[in-house]
């Protein structure tokens, strides 16, 4: 009888906003507690002002499945909109950064050709580059969905193109950490009672008038520059001091 009832209930409380936002506290809270949990490592840079303030507002981007501590280490007062996929499973990824006061649009920009972005895809991108226009740093996940994971796509490079604003790869570690080997792209939990890190890579420029060539050599420069950030940043955790 109990396995019926479960199974009547569990479809609309996943569907009920109240329960979303009541799993999305809890989820913000345990990011702040492993955030408390794992001090920064000698090494570390910030994900917005420090030796990068100059470049400010940029386009922060973070690799799928390693991105999950960003918004606990993103710092307070600083302007950020982040794209969120359109998927129902990122709704609650739009709910956790709602959280800590961070702006999201709803879209997917890893597109591999920038020229066939959906309608949704084109509207985010539009609504980013408005928010880099207002001087709010921007974020979005540099891989494509369910494609090669920490191979970057063409979106976020055209966001850098029509904005003129210079991509900032962004990686953030913890020595202590689950992956879930099974996941497309190898998610990483972040656990407590660490250390952490936050590594920012070597900027990406974008020419405003970057044809397709220059645009697919951008988007490999980006690629290999966020994977030597995410290395770095599993170096810095890893060392023993």
């Amino acid at each position: 009888m109990s396995k019926q009832l479960w199974r009547r209930i569990r479809k609309p409380l996943a569907q009920s906003r109240f329960v979303k936002s009541v799993v999305a506290s809890v989820l913000a809270q345990a990011l702040r507690f492993i955030r408390l949990t794992n001090p920064l490592t000698k090494g570390s840079t910030a994900i917005a002002g420090g030796e990068y303030a100059h470049l400010e507002p940029g386009i922060i981007a973070l690799w799928h499945g390693q991105h999950l501590m960003a918004p606990v280490f993103y710092p307070r007062g600083r302007p950020l909109v982040a794209m969120v996929s359109r998927s129902a499973d990122a709704e609650l990824n739009a709910l956790v950064l709602e959280k800590f006061n961070i702006q999201t649009v709803r879209g997917s920009g890893g597109r591999e050709n920038a020229r066939h972005l959906d309608k949704g895809g084109a509207k985010a991108l539009i609504a980013l580059k408005k928010s880099l226009a207002a001087d709010k740093n921007a974020a979005m996940i540099a891989d494509i969905p369910h494609g090669t994971p920490r191979d970057a796509g063409l979106g976020i490079v055209l966001l850098a193109r029509l904005s003129g604003r210079p991509i900032l790869p962004t990686a953030i570690a913890t020595s202590r950490h689950k992956v879930l080997e099974k996941s497309w792209d190898k998610t990483t939990i972040n656990l407590p009672f660490g250390r952490s890190s936050i590594v920012v890579g070597e900027p990406v420029f974008v020419p405003q008038d970057a044809d397709d060539a220059q645009m697919e050599l951008k988007r490999q420069e980006l690629t290999h520059s966020l994977n030597m950030a995410t290395a770095q940043a599993y170096r810095l955790v890893d060392a023993r001091s």
